[in-house]
């Protein structure tokens, strides 16, 4: 029953819409029909023109996953498995909002929020990436992607020792490297397209410089 509650716990709080709700209340714009139709960070702050407004979605999306994971450490003790669980719903909702036609964001900033609870150095692996990719290309969805794949890699070939700095360890390095996978998978899943977009345009682009 604690696994079910927590993914209940997970997916409420996860699903919850907070870009397109933010940026339909305060400029009258739909997020899923403009710019990238994300309706997370970037997105809301790109199609508002307003810093304040993607601080606010940022702050809230992060805030989902960082409670999701509070929420089941509370409720079903210290154990993993129980807010790993909630955790990887509440990225799931996030990126298929079912309010919203199972449209919804990338997932980093509410992944961002329960790592932050269940495992620093992960979170720290990630940006560590994200810095190199965005300066080796100037693109923020390709250092996304670039930095989910490679942390999820080093999850894998060093998830004993990840493992042991997680906030509980889980029962065994398995479940860590399959849990930490699972949620870094649905977040580069929401990055295909971005990062096809991406190549597509530097396509173009090196055609026009061939002109």
């Amino acid at each position: 029953m604690s696994y079910i509650l927590s993914a209940i716990i997970g997916y409420l709080l996860g699903s919850i819409p907070t870009g397109y709700l933010v940026v339909k209340k305060s400029h009258g714009i739909k997020l899923t029909e403009v710019g990238s139709k994300s309706v997370g960070t970037v997105n809301s702050f790109r199609s508002s023109n307003s810093k304040m407004v993607g601080i606010i979605v940022l702050v809230i999306d992060f805030g989902k996953g960082f409670l999701s994971v509070y929420l089941s450490k509370l409720f079903f003790g210290d154990v993993f498995i129980y807010p790993m669980i909630a955790l990887i719903f509440a990225v799931f909702a996030h990126c298929y909002s079912p309010w919203i036609k199972f449209k919804g964001g990338k997932g980093l900033a509410t992944a961002a929020g329960g790592a932050v609870l269940l495992s620093i150095p992960v979170l720290a692996l990630w940006l560590f990436f994200f810095i190199v990719g965005f300066l080796f290309r100037k693109n923020v969805h390709f250092a996304n992607a670039a930095s989910t794949i490679l942390t999820g890699a080093l999850c894998v070939s060093t998830g004993d020792i990840l493992n042991k700095w997680s906030n509980p360890p889980a029962e065994t390095t398995l479940m860590f490297i399959i849990t930490t996978v699972i949620m870094l998978s649905i977040i580069t899943i929401r990055h295909i397209e971005p990062v096809k977009e991406y190549y597509k345009n530097q396509k173009l682009n090196i055609g026009k410089d061939k002109k």
